[in-house]
């Protein structure tokens, strides 16, 4: 009895500790305490100090993923809490950590030359191209194969730091909204029973309204702070343009041909259980064709290429710690949501936006979509012939992964880059502060014309 005296010391209530029923463990508000600690260290350690939090984000992640897991391993015991874990690693993270591994890994074997000048126009141009990728190379290919170019085309300019900000806006998030390769909650949709092209044909007119509006801010901007550039602007003559490593292009497209597949078959293969776990065994083939695709890559790439392109492990190794940590912590957060679906079953398509979008912001997309997609009561096909709900639900996961940096792991990656290129980037809240002023007044004349 002495743990459990502990343990409710430790977390400030003595109901902390709960029973278990027939549908699962019973978690208390309490058990989301870890959870908002690694938040709460992502957001404040980098600005307290940098350089303790780039040498030992590992350890603050394991840190706070041993702070829940430990009582929750006793609480629960072995069994309970080993199915939890069993479905935040098999179904959620490993998927998520290779299919990010793969995209990172081939298309940092792509490089894009060019005596590009990071003008305003030139700025625009790749974003759009980007935004327009987005969605059929997935978010993670499309912002590894071009925030590399971006970079070097505005490393002359010392006022960069907003143009990687609308970068992560548009191509690393609303770029990703038209099909299930895009990003995560779709691909959760297409699993569950949402058309392929639901999205391209219902989220086409949203996506390219909330783009224009983003692009135009951008573009003016970016005009605002070049034409106070200081420092004497080169002169952007004919543009000479090639591209080394195209075989990774043939690699991407085996990636696209896998995620699919894995869809089309996933009831006709079959699964294995893993602590009553349902594990798809076309996702597994998936997930290791996609592991042999990237080391595939890698071999058969050149170092030379990658040095050039400022290939580094740094971005993708930060994301797989972090997201480890986030993916163990977020259980019982995830888990309270589900077990209050009832509470959302009469929300309209404006609250189903905002409240999708918010949660997804700062919990992991994809359950997010998941959780809001089932609190509707409504099976896939009565949705897609609804639409407001889904185009709400969709729309809301995938748009506000860009409001702070854990909403979509592009936006990690894509800012890990830029730090190892010198550009200084904003800390967690100075991130909020942009996305909050630029997207949330389009975002509610998007809900005020849609829903």
């Amino acid at each position: 009895m002495t743990y459990k005296i502990i343990l409710s010391v430790l977390f400030f209530i003595p109901n902390f500790l709960n029973a278990a029923d027939k549908s699962g463990y019973y978690f208390n508000i309490y058990y989301v305490i870890p959870f908002v600690g690694l938040l709460l260290s992502i957001a404040v350690f980098p600005l307290i100090n940098e350089h303790f939090w780039h040498k030992n984000f590992g350890k603050i992640s394991t840190f706070w993923a041993l702070l829940f897991s430990v009582p929750f391993i006793i609480n629960a015991g072995l069994v309970k809490s080993m199915h939890y874990f069993a479905h935040a690693i098999f179904l959620e993270y490993i998927p998520f950590i290779v299919l990010l591994f793969a995209l990172f890994t081939i298309s940092g074997g792509i490089l894009i030359n060019g005596d590009f000048v990071g003008t305003p126009k030139f700025n625009f141009i790749l974003l759009l191209i980007g935004t327009s990728l987005a969605s059929w190379m997935g978010t993670t290919g499309a912002a590894m194969l071009l925030i590399r170019p971006l970079i070097r085309a505005n490393m002359w300019r010392k006022a960069k730091t907003h143009v990687i900000i609308f970068f992560i806006f548009l191509v690393a998030n609303i770029g990703g909204s038209l099909t299930p390769l895009g990003d995560p909650p779709l691909f959760i949709g297409f699993l569950k029973g949402v058309d392929f092209f639901w999205t391209t044909k219902y989220m086409l007119m949203p996506m390219i309204f909330v783009s224009i509006f983003v692009l135009t801010v951008f573009y003016f901007i970016d005009s605002y702070f070049y034409k106070k550039e200081s420092v004497t602007k080169p002169s952007q003559g004919p543009v000479s343009f090639s591209i080394d490593g195209k075989f990774n292009f043939i690699l991407l497209l085996f990636v696209i041909i896998s995620v699919i597949l894995s869809g089309v078959y996933k009831n006709s293969l079959g699964y294995i259980s893993i602590f009553d776990n349902e594990v798809r065994i076309s996702f597994l083939i998936r997930d290791i064709t996609l592991f042999i695709l990237a080391i595939i890559s890698y071999k058969i790439t050149s170092i030379d290429l990658r040095n050039k392109n400022g290939f580094t492990w740094f971005p993708i190794q930060e994301v797989s710690k972090l997201f480890a940590g986030i993916f163990i912590t977020v259980i019982p957060a995830l888990s309270l949501l589900s077990k209050n679906q009832e509470s959302f079953s009469s929300f309209t398509g404006n609250m189903y936006f905002w409240i999708t979008g918010i949660l997804s912001a700062f919990l992991d997309n994809a359950p997010t979509y998941l959780v809001f997609f089932t609190s509707t009561g409504l099976t896939p096909d009565k949705l897609m012939d609804g639409v407001t709900l889904l185009l709400a639900i969709s729309s809301g996961a995938v748009f506000m992964g860009a409001m702070t940096y854990i909403g979509n792991a592009p936006n990690f990656m894509v800012r890990a880059i830029a730090e190892e290129n010198n550009i200084k980037m904003p800390g967690f809240f100075g991130y909020m502060l942009w996305s909050f002023v630029v997207l949330v007044p389009i975002f509610i004349l998007y809900t005020y014309i849609w829903f």
